[in-house]
C-alpha cells in the first residue's frame, strides 16, 4: 500500500454512516463535535456550512466537504447569524422527523438534497499526514478538477436515486471512496503542507514507498538509501528534515502502529503480528509496544476492541 492509503487504513474503523436528506424552505441543523470525521456532499441545490470557530462556506451542486477532525458545525439554507445558529436543531432530531424543515418526497423537484455522514476514526495513533489535515477540506465542483471525485459523486447520486439491487453494497463503497478522493484532492492542492512536500520529494517518497510496501523487511539505513538511489547521509538529511524523524525511527513507529491496528481489528496471535510487522519474537514486539504506547499489547487489545 502507498502512504496515503496506509494513513487512512490505520485510522478507519467500521463502516461509514450516512443519511440522504432532502429539504426546502428555511432550515438550520447542528452537527455536534464527533470523534471521527464528518462529510457532506451536495447532490442538488445549495446550502451553507458554518464550522464552529470558522467562516461560513457556500456549497453548491457537486461540492464535497470533509471535516477530518470531527469539528462541530451547522448546515443551513443561508449564512445564518449567531442567534439562528444557536437555535439550530440537532441533526439527529432534525433527520428523525418533526419538528424540522419542510420535507420533500424523493421525486420532488427543487429544494436541497444532501448526503451527510460520518467516518469512524481512531485518533489514538493517527498518521502525521492525517493529523495535518485542516479542520475543513472543501472540494468545490469545478470543471476539470478531480475527475475521480466527480465521478464518484455522480455514481453515488445515481445509486441513491435509483435504489437498484446491490445499492446496499455500492453506496457504502462509494462513500469510502469519497474519503480517499477528498484527502487526495487536499494533498494535491496543499503546496505549503509538510506532507505535500514529503510526498513531492523523490528521495523521501521513494524511501517511504519502500518502507510501507514491506515494513517487515530487514531494513537498514544503507539498504533504504540504496532503494532511494542516494547516499546514506543524503537520505538521513532529507528524510529527517521533511518527515520530522530519522528513517529507522519512522519505521519503528510505523511497525508499532501496524501492530496496534492488527490488535484492534483482528484476533491474530502476538506471534503472527510480530512476524508480520518485522519483530523476531512476540517478546521483542511487546517490549517495543509497551515503550511506545505505555501499555501491553494484551491490555491495548482488550480496551480497543470494546
Amino acid at each position: 500500500m502507498d502512504v496515503v492509503s496506509d494513513a487512512i487504513a490505520t485510522v478507519r474503523m467500521g463502516q461509514a454512516a450516512s443519511d440522504r436528506v432532502r429539504v426546502s424552505g428555511s432550515w438550520c441543523a447542528r452537527f455536534a463535535p464527533y470523534d471521527g470525521a464528518g462529510f457532506h456532499v451536495v447532490l442538488q441545490g445549495g446550502c451553507w456550512l458554518l464550522p464552529d470557530g470558522g467562516s461560513p462556506v457556500s456549497l453548491g451542486v457537486g461540492d464535497a466537504v470533509l471535516l477530518p477532525h470531527g469539528t462541530g458545525h451547522v448546515i443551513a439554507d443561508s449564512p445564518a447569524d449567531a442567534a439562528t445558529v444557536a437555535r439550530a436543531t440537532p441533526f439527529e432530531q432534525w433527520n428523525g422527523g418533526p419538528p424540522g424543515p419542510p420535507r420533500l418526497p424523493p421525486s420532488a423537484a427543487g429544494g436541497v438534497e444532501l448526503l451527510c455522514g460520518k467516518y469512524r476514526l481512531d485518533h489514538s495513533r493517527v498518521h502525521p499526514l492525517m493529523a495535518e489535515l485542516p479542520a475543513l477540506v472543501h472540494v468545490p465542483n469545478r470543471r476539470g478538477d478531480h475527475p475521480e471525485l466527480r465521478a464518484a459523486i455522480d455514481l453515488l447520486g445515481g445509486e441513491l436515486a435509483a435504489g437498484l439491487p446491490g445499492s446496499g453494497i455500492a453506496v457504502p463503497s462509494l462513500v469510502d471512496l469519497l474519503l480517499v478522493y477528498m484527502i487526495r484532492a487536499w494533498v494535491a492542492r496543499d503546496s505549503e503542507g509538510a506532507w505535500s512536500a514529503v510526498l513531492g520529494d523523490p528521495v523521501t517518497a521513494a524511501a517511504l514507498r519502500a518502507l510501507h510496501a514491506d515494513p517487515a523487511a530487514a531494513w537498514t539505513n544503507d539498504r533504504l538509501a540504496a532503494e532511494a538511489g542516494v547516499s546514506r547521509p543524503t537520505l538521513a538529511r532529507r528524510f529527517t528534515s521533511l518527515v520530522g524523524r530519522p528513517p529507522m525511527a519512522y519505521l519503528t513507529w510505523w511497525r508499532l502502529t501496524l501492530a496496534a491496528t492488527a490488535l484492534r481489528d483482528t484476533q491474530d496471535s502476538l506471534t503472527a503480528i510480530a512476524r508480520r510487522v518485522g519483530y523476531g519474537t512476540p517478546y521483542a514486539l511487546s517490549h517495543a509496544f509497551s515503550r511506545e504506547f505505555g501499555t501491553t499489547p494484551g491490555r491495548y487489545r482488550a480496551v480497543s476492541s470494546r
